[in-house]
């Protein structure tokens, strides 16, 4: 089978990867643009507290009664993060040391991993024991769909192929899992941040919008796999005709 019957045959369609793919590469872009625009916007309203994220995170744990975990500094941005292997909670540093809406929503909804940690929340404890073969899933992909392109048309291409419809399953199942996670771990935070008097129910606006554009970048990972996984499901599945 040659490249054009390969792409407009049978074996795949580059319609398919126009109903598919491009819709959620479309979509990843739009929701990586609105947390930027978003953050952006509220990293310059600053709160009447004026505390830091830091001290936010520090509050949200202690009162959840965790003394265990390190609160570090990183660089980047927004490379804010919570690891539950070696007990930290990273902070970039316009988080770290920011007074801001948005810093303080950011800092708190790490936090509200932690507290997920600590009470043994069901769908972090699996999205745990994912993250593994999820990295071996990722590092595999790119090989797949190297490999499937230089080969088009062979045994061995669609051999690969399938191999990707694996690995794309494995990371679709955890994006899904990572969406109840991040969407429990900022209600929680938003709801410590006022509990704590951290903030005032008028400034939650900010944090609300932060955290709410943060997600959408969740469910734009989760609908990207999806899209992916429904697109060499439809390649397997021409191969057979």
């Amino acid at each position: 089978m040659d490249l054009l019957a390969f792409y407009f045959g049978g074996g795949g369609s580059i319609m398919g990867y126009l109903i598919f793919v491009v819709p959620t590469m479309i979509l990843a872009m739009w929701a990586q643009s609105k947390v930027s625009s978003t953050y952006n916007k509220y990293v310059q309203v600053q709160s009447r507290g004026r505390i830091t994220g830091a001290e936010a995170a520090a509050a949200v744990m202690r009162n959840a009664g965790i003394t265990d975990v390190k609160i570090t500094q990183v660089r980047g941005h927004l490379t804010d993060h919570y690891d539950p292997i070696g007990k930290k909670l990273a902070l970039s540093q316009e988080n770290f040391n920011g007074t801001s809406l948005a810093a303080l929503g950011v800092a708190a909804h790490e936090a509200g991993h932690a507290v997920q940690h600590k009470v043994g929340y069901a769908a972090l404890k699996a999205r745990m024991a994912l993250v593994p073969i999820t990295n071996i899933a990722s590092s595999v992909i790119p090989i797949v769909m190297i490999g499937s392109f230089f080969l088009i048309g062979g045994a061995f291409s669609m051999t690969l192929i399938k191999l990707g419809v694996l690995c794309y399953v494995v990371l679709t199942v955890f994006q899904l899992i990572t969406l109840p996670v991040e969407y429990d771990a900022s209600a929680r935070a938003k709801k410590e941040l006022v509990a704590l008097g951290i903030l005032g129910n008028d400034e939650m606006i900010g944090v609300n919008k932060t955290l709410n554009a943060a997600a959408l970048t969740y469910v734009a990972a989760f609908v990207s796999s999806l899209g992916f996984l429904i697109y060499l499901l439809s390649i397997v599945g021409g191969s057979r005709d």
